[in-house]
């Protein structure tokens, strides 16, 4: 699945190809997606994308009159293509710009997402019930110390709750505990200031890091351009259970938590 460095870098792609561009028609191939494409989408018509922002792992495209929510779901991908580009199986949805520019989303699973928001409102609430933004000012530190209060679950558990931080994906969340020392099993009541400190300035070097190199691609991802996201190279233990610690050379254990895959090394987390 798709998570925040790799929506990201896809709003990064798209943006300079339909900022400021006019749609002159909107493509709908299968309505049945997560849930069913409105035909309040073609009210996009002869409006122009103001800016493309991100929220979570939500593209929103800005209009005028609303915003367009985009969801990648499991195994979405959103390309930017010459409106002569031949239709693919699973191409269900597509804007057409003035300019001959396609915006096209492929969705194979149909866990993706096309909701048009009229006048930005969020009326099913699947904005405004999100936490923080990992890479904003307000994800500083004090904030995990402050939401883990009475809390008794494990960190990697809480680290991919998206009522108290978004984005922080398996792949995001294995690698930034690595790194901060601090085994996915340890109950979050049970750490100290210092170490959810040193844990918040990890999570943002490491999802920085993922954007600056174009996502991860294990499976399904590529970038709005095609090309792979590089940041799969850099992985220190997802992925590698059996492997050696590339630190020191213990053997990476895997366990399962809330049916995700948790890879860590023994010797180095704690």
């Amino acid at each position: 699945m798709p998570e925040l460095p790799e929506v990201e870098v896809c709003r990064l792609g798209i943006s300079p190809h339909i900022v400021n561009n006019k749609v002159t028609q909107v493509i709908v191939r299968n309505r049945k997606l997560r849930w069913p494409i409105s035909n309040e989408v073609q009210k996009i018509i002869g409006q122009s994308v103001i800016k493309v922002d991100r929220r979570a792992k939500y593209l929103l495209l800005r209009f005028d009159t609303g915003t367009l929510l985009l969801h990648l779901g499991m195994s979405g991908t959103i390309r930017v293509i010459d409106k002569i580009t031949p239709v693919a199986k699973h191409d269900h949805f597509e804007l057409v710009f003035v300019n001959g520019t396609v915006l096209r989303l492929n969705d194979p699973r149909r866990f993706g997402a096309v909701l048009w928001l009229d006048k930005h409102h969020d009326e099913q609430g699947l904005l405004s019930k999100l936490g923080l933004e990992p890479l904003s000012e307000d994800f500083c530190h004090d904030y995990l110390l402050s939401k883990a209060k009475n809390r008794k679950v494990p960190i990697k558990t809480f680290l991919m709750n998206n009522h108290i931080v978004v984005g922080v994906g398996n792949i995001y969340a294995n690698e930034a505990l690595f790194l901060a020392g601090i085994l996915p099993t340890v109950k979050v009541g049970t750490i100290s200031k210092k170490r959810f400190n040193r844990l918040t300035d990890i999570i943002k070097l490491v999802l920085s890091a993922a954007i600056e190199q174009g996502g991860t691609t294990l499976k399904d991802f590529t970038q709005a351009d095609g090309k792979p996201g590089y940041f799969a190279q850099s992985l220190l233990v997802y992925g590698r259970a059996g492997q050696a610690c590339l630190t020191c050379k213990s053997t990476l254990l895997e366990i399962r938590q809330s049916n995700r895959s948790s890879v860590y090394c023994p010797s180095c987390q704690c």
